[in-house]
């Protein structure tokens, strides 16, 4: 019988290779997850912090209906609304509903990027996208953050802002109405809306990423590793955000209204409020006005979020792949 040939390598080089080699393709693609979900959820926290106020004043004026949102003050537009908060209630008032937020920004965003570094990774094995797999991946990525965190998110949200500006709200703030809402109506009443929310993230994400890619890759000229650079990724962000606000305010104001505290005796579902919504605005160009109300604000604000968002994520990925190279 021939004996087998022994490993003349010494055992500490044999486990050296073993261990310590560069890391495998899966070693890599797990890596670039993990950087991705850091990266996603500090940039979801720092752009909820600055651009609350906007988001605050859209959807005050998607709630307000024939009847004011706000017992005796019908506002005429965002300027409106922002004047009268101040007075009211201080600088801080534009803030007021910012917890519902800010508790689910940070998986939001971690959701939603994780998800499309995941598809582009696994089914277009990491190359340039193309517009079709940057909507497909988008249309994925807006989904899964719609069901994990941005529909309650936004029910809390909403629900939190409406009462604050009645007569008498019952909420002392945004921790009492997450527990109280949790308590009194369960799952059904923070998945409320679920489903224009998930068709609005979708739509989101999808318009977002098949602007915003082709736009990157047209300045990186052909070569996929060049750093296009600050101004040039705020400028591509800022185009795909305006892009996915004239694609998809109607479904925003929809949720908006699905959303409010009396959305179930008003609506019943929400194929009533988009015909409740359409009959509001009368003829059909005074109906497309009301499907589009909020736009300016949300214009203002979504432009600068996708922008900031797009901008962060890059930053924050670059330190990451310096400090914690492949």
């Amino acid at each position: 019988k021939k004996k087998k040939k022994k490993n003349s390598r010494p055992l500490l080089l044999r486990k050296k290779r073993k261990m310590g080699g560069p890391p495998s393709g899966d070693g890599k693609k797990k890596k670039k997850l993990f950087k991705s979900i850091i990266s996603g959820g500090t940039t979801g926290g720092i752009e909820i912090m600055l651009m609350y106020p906007t988001e605050y004043i859209k959807t005050i004026l998607h709630l307000q209906h024939k009847q004011p949102v706000v017992p005796g003050v019908h506002f005429n537009g965002p300027i409106h609304v922002l004047k009268y908060t101040l007075k009211e209630r201080g600088f801080f008032g534009v803030y007021r509903g910012l917890g519902s937020l800010l508790y689910f920004s940070v998986p939001k965003v971690a959701v939603r990027f994780y998800t499309y570094e995941f598809l582009q990774m696994n089914l277009f094995q990491g190359q340039p996208s193309t517009p079709m797999a940057s909507m497909l991946c988008g249309l994925a990525a807006g989904a899964a953050e719609a069901v994990v965190a941005v529909t309650p998110m936004e029910t809390l949200k909403v629900k939190i802002i409406h009462d604050q500006v009645s007569a008498n709200p019952k909420y002392r703030n945004s921790l009492h109405g997450i527990a109280v809402i949790t308590k009194t109506q369960g799952l059904r009443g923070i998945y409320q809306g679920l489903l224009p929310t998930v068709i609005k993230q979708s739509s989101n994400q999808a318009i977002r990423f098949s602007v915003f890619n082709p736009l990157k890759q047209y300045f990186q000229a052909g070569d996929k590793n060049k750093d296009i650079g600050i101004p040039l990724t705020f400028l591509c962000g800022g185009l795909a955000g305006a892009a996915s606000v004239f694609g998809n305010t109607p479904i925003d104001v929809i949720k908006s209204r699905m959303q409010s505290l009396d959305a179930k005796e008003r609506y019943g579902s929400t194929w009533g409020c988009v015909k409740a919504t359409y009959h509001e605005g009368g003829t059909l160009p005074g109906a497309i006005k009301v499907f589009y109300k909020g736009t300016t604000p949300r214009l203002t604000r979504v432009v600068f979020d996708v922008a900031l968002t797009f901008t962060l994520y890059g930053q924050i990925m670059k330190f990451f792949d310096r400090v914690w190279a492949d």
